[in-house]
């Protein structure tokens, strides 16, 4: 690893100072590498492992740079032995990019966010309030910043804009998409029936059945918010930071979905989505 390590630098040192058509054809193919990469593990908890993985690799290099002995010394011997720890890790995203390699093709999954998120959030209560009466048992995952997508291609996608209807259809008892997690992204429901890990955590308990243990286990590993319906109380529970809030009401339930859905988000998505209504309102007067 020491010597790869070497390699890469003599490889930088060459690209900056002497660069041939050789080098030029070799970054490009780095370059293509590292976009397919990035473009696999977008939108699914390996992303993560991904970006703490850059950062690693940066901050060993600041350390060497810098003339920090101890602590490069200790970063060297986690990037020496964490090969292995890496194929374990994104086994999942390598197995789909061999899959993808031998189809010769890209899947995606583009979701499309509306503008009218208080009926969104009305839409769900209403939903979830209906299932808790009839007791119908539910189970829907709210995408954050960790991508699902690796969870929602374990059920059948749907990709349709959210409706209280739709939801109440997909978890009514004796269909084909009512076992299972649906994963809600934006505004757009995108997959229904996925199969979630249960938690590992033993203090659970017993009265919770399986629905509860998969809202505590995706909300463990992911930042997700995930809302459950109990099939035999109706009560109506909330998952998030591996940790089960339960009895909520529809005025709890508005202040969780209006957390997510109406308040004011700073990022460039939604930068450029403001923009663009600003826009459209000039042009309007």
């Amino acid at each position: 690893m020491t010597s790869l390590w070497n390699t890469i630098q003599t490889t930088l040192w060459n690209v900056f100072h002497r660069p041939s058509l050789t080098d030029i054809v070799d970054i490009l193919v780095v370059a293509v590498i590292i976009y397919e990469l990035l473009m696999l593990t977008r939108q699914t908890r390996g992303s993560a492992v991904l970006k703490g993985l850059v950062l690693l690799l940066l901050a060993t290099w600041c350390s060497q740079l810098l003339g920090l002995t101890a602590l490069n010394w200790m970063l060297m011997s986690v990037i020496n032995n964490g090969a292995l720890v890496l194929v374990i890790l994104f086994q999942p995203e390598l197995r789909k990019a061999l899959e993808q390699i031998g189809r010769g093709a890209l899947i995606e999954h583009r979701d499309e966010d509306g503008d009218d998120r208080r009926r969104i959030v009305d839409e769900i209560i209403q939903c979830m309030l209906d299932l808790s009466r009839r007791r119908v048992g539910a189970l829907i995952v709210f995408e954050q910043k960790t991508g699902l997508k690796d969870v929602s291609e374990t059920g059948t996608a749907v990709d349709a804009l959210i409706s209280a209807p739709l939801l109440e259809n997909i978890f009514e008892p004796n269909t084909p998409l009512h076992d299972g997690a649906v994963v809600i992204r934006g505004t757009r429901v995108m997959a229904a029936a996925c199969i979630l890990t249960l938690t590992e955590g033993r203090g659970v308990s017993r009265d919770l059945g399986t629905r509860h243990r998969a809202a505590l286990g995706i909300s463990e590993t992911t930042d997700a918010t995930v809302l459950i319906v109990s099939e035999e109380t109706g009560i109506i529970s909330m998952a998030k930071g591996g940790k089960l809030t339960r009895h909520l009401d529809a005025n709890s339930l508005r202040d969780i979905l209006e957390g997510m859905y109406t308040q004011p988000k700073h990022d460039l998505r939604s930068m450029l989505s403001r923009l663009k209504q600003a826009k459209k309102k000039e042009a309007a007067k």
